[in-house]
């Protein structure tokens, strides 16, 4: 049985090697410039380090080039895409169609993932990909697990799934928190998500609390519970899921060190021994309940549930 690629999301340079010793089988980085909500703010420099230390470990590291991208940024994907391939750069994650043409010009044999983080919602769509050049799919956050299983028997490319960490509710390319106030007659600095994690918007009938933040591409508001499927992997293993993405957005570097050495032991107990996967997961999720925020309640998002749009 294939071993699953346990992908993880750093905060910074510092945390590579410290996330390889932990398990992790590779990494997106990039900047924020190119890439939608990044654990961290990675500068060419920075991402030149980070491929050179993942590589030293049999580590992979896939550039995030998945922003909403508007003509004023076009010119400047063709000198990015090459710097990625020069780097050696194992992949680059895209949801516009413009990267994927400006790469097939300038680096023909980067491999590509398409992540659009909300259509990948069925195999066609995945497949249609694949034929243009896609080596890889990034699954909607907010389909089940029997459509996950399904797809992957029907998919073409790879299949990737996020399987712990919060996901994104909305995204305005306003600066909806800088307008506000504005209006109140204050000044807002836009700082890097890590450094904004006390503004929330509050719903007080469902006792939630949404992290919002803002960065170059605008406004984001995030899920109010992490997804945690660490006791239900079984399944998606035994379809021959390519990759589990930790997404670590707003969350520390030793957050984020530990919930992969956790993800570990359960992708290595599923596949090499899944008799002991099935006696230990429920304590590898207590083991994650343990280190959650206190305002962040896990659950299962959307794995055992119907959609819902």
């Amino acid at each position: 049985m294939k071993k699953p690629e346990l992908l993880v999301t750093p905060t910074s340079v510092n945390d590579i090697l410290p996330l390889c010793e932990a398990g992790a089988d590779a990494f997106v980085i990039g900047e924020e410039n190119f890439g939608l909500r990044l654990a961290g703010e990675f500068s060419r420099e920075d991402v030149k380090q980070s491929v050179k230390l993942a590589h030293s470990k049999g580590k992979k590291v896939y550039a995030a080039v998945n922003a909403l991208f508007h003509n004023e940024k076009i010119d400047l994907l063709e000198g990015y895409i090459q710097f990625l391939e020069e780097i050696g750069t194992d992949a680059i994650i895209f949801g516009d169609p413009a990267v994927l043409m400006i790469a097939r010009d300038v680096a023909p044999e980067m491999k590509l993932h398409w992540n659009t983080e909300t259509t990948a919602t069925n195999w066609y769509t995945c497949n249609y990909w694949g034929r243009k050049g896609a080596k890889r799919a990034v699954l909607a956050r907010e389909i089940n697990m029997d459509a996950i299983v399904e797809m992957k028997e029907n998919a073409e490319v790879e299949i990737e799934v996020q399987v712990h960490g919060m996901t994104c509710m909305f995204q305005s390319k306003r600066s909806l928190l800088g307008n506000y106030f504005e209006y109140q007659g204050k000044q807002l600095e836009v700082e890097r998500a890590k450094q904004a994690k006390d503004m929330f918007l509050h719903d007080h009938e469902r006792e939630n609390k949404y992290p919002i933040f803002e960065d170059e591409n605008g406004t984001h508001i995030m899920s109010p519970n992490d997804i945690c499927v660490i006791d239900e992997l079984q399944e998606m293993v035994e379809a021959g899921v390519d990759s589990f993405k930790i997404d670590g957005i707003l969350k520390s570097p030793e957050y984020i060190i530990a919930i992969t050495k956790l993800y570990r032991k359960a992708i290595d107990l599923s596949v090499d021994e899944p008799d002991q996967y099935d006696d230990l997961k429920e304590e590898l999720l207590a083991e994650a309940e343990a280190i959650q925020p206190p305002n962040r309640r896990l659950d299962t998002g959307f794995f055992f549930k119907e959609t819902v749009y």
